[in-house]
């Protein structure tokens, strides 16, 4: 009887340009102790013609490995694709640019926050309701505006769950929910018209 071999695809890994990408790289493999040493078969040599992403098919991951091993019996689990993102090296350039985006972000956050309360001006609010609790008449009341704008802060940390990396329960925060399903668009669109050639630009499996 034919030994049965269960291989689960990962969805998605990172792997560096030129690296040399072997089963157990992008699956989870359970087999008989004596067959483990087909998760060191290379499926695919990630080049630059590969771009940013590449995807690996179950059925190409199957014939490689029914090349390699006939008398085995293979069993594809969970998911049909693996996603294989290059890693970027670190360089100073990203980081400069990751600098520079925070401080546009920040700095137009800031204004168009400002730019709001301008326009549905907040001060004459703010000094109308000093002006009915006190019924004194003042050109800015401080002790509305500072906790107002203390609490501005704080809600914006408690809606997005987070104080730098502290997070103050497991729940996502909404700004996690979105980028969640940003994730699975991009990786359903690369599924979709990224996916691998494998005939000619994949290790070839009679060699191994």
């Amino acid at each position: 009887m034919a030994s049965i071999v269960y291989i689960k695809l990962k969805k998605k890994i990172k792997a560096q340009m030129e690296q040399r990408i072997l089963l157990q790289d992008i699956a989870e493999v359970v087999a008989d102790r004596d067959q483990m040493e087909l998760q060191h078969m290379p499926i695919i040599q990630l080049t630059p013609k590969y771009g940013t992403y590449a995807v690996i098919e179950a059925i190409h991951v199957l014939r490689v490995v029914k090349h390699a091993f006939p008398h085995l019996q293979i069993q594809m689990i969970g998911p049909v694709h693996s996603i294989i993102e290059r890693s970027p090296e670190p360089r100073l350039r990203r980081k400069l640019f990751v600098f520079l985006t925070w401080i546009f972000l920040f700095t137009g956050s800031g204004l168009a926050i400002m730019n709001f309360h301008t326009d549905v001006s907040m001060k004459k609010v703010h000094d109308r309701i000093y002006f009915l609790v006190t019924g004194d008449q003042v050109d800015g009341s401080l002790w509305l505006q500072i906790p107002y704008s203390l609490g501005i802060g704080v809600g914006m940390v408690l809606f997005f769950n987070h104080v730098f990396k502290r997070r103050f329960n497991e729940e996502p925060s909404p700004m996690e929910l979105e980028m969640y399903l940003y994730q699975e668009t991009i990786d359903q669109y690369v599924i979709e018209h990224e996916k691998v050639r494998t005939e000619g630009d994949s290790h070839d499996p009679t060699t191994h």
